[in-house]
């Protein structure tokens, strides 16, 4: 692979795995490129997925670019996200849920601090099954999201607000762990997310979406 190719790889994969639209200047920072560079490659990989008739598209949003699927396989992709919509919930996810619970508001790269690997995955099925949703935005660098709990979350576990959420395991425990770095959760075998984050069992839910 040549150092062009290399470079439009890196950028379909940061826009791939952002999610969000992105802007141009800041891939260029990442890729240590020019924006006229980058543009050229931008426009070299839309061009690409148009000319192989891809399910995938490149777009422009208010100047940022983001990587999105094409209008006529949307009924495809509606019935996917149903499926996926309705599987139950799994230990990553109870446990990303759990963090942004339990700290009102977070950012992805705070949930990845805690649990110490990446989060998106869990993140994108919270936020499809309406147990989380985007907030807002940080005043700082890159704009970063900021993630809370729903109101269909409220409805899931039985609680009127968040502040009847169940205690979490003793203070000194959860201390001890996030000082230290090799943990990857608050959460240990005994005191799980899941145990901790009991859906209501006479909701349709349980955890799940309808």
């Amino acid at each position: 692979m040549n150092n062009s190719d290399n470079l439009i790889a890196r950028l379909e994969a940061m826009l791939f795995a952002s999610g969000d639209p992105v802007e141009a200047d800041r891939l260029a920072d990442i890729l240590e490129v020019d924006i006229e560079s980058v543009t050229k490659m931008l426009g070299y990989l839309g061009a690409m997925y148009d000319e192989r008739s891809s399910g995938l598209m490149l777009i422009r949003v208010d100047g940022k670019y983001q990587l999105c699927t094409r209008e006529e396989y949307a009924e495809d992709v509606r019935k996917l996200l149903e499926v996926k919509k309705n599987t139950p919930l799994s230990n990553a996810a109870f446990e990303v849920l759990a963090i942004v619970a339990y700290n009102k508001t977070v950012t992805r790269s705070f949930i990845e601090q805690v649990r110490g690997v990446d989060c998106s995955g869990p993140v994108a099925s919270l936020v499809q099954k309406g147990l989380i949703e985007e907030k807002g935005r940080l005043d700082l660098p890159g704009r970063p999201l900021v993630y809370g709990t729903t109101d269909r979350f409220l409805r899931c576990f039985s609680l009127n607000s968040l502040d009847d959420l169940p205690d979490l395991p003793k203070t000194d425990e959860v201390d001890s762990i996030s000082k230290d770095g090799s943990q990857t959760s608050l959460f240990d075998a005994d005191n799980s997310a899941e145990k901790i984050l009991k859906p209501n069992e006479d909701s349709d839910d349980n955890g799940e979406e309808d």
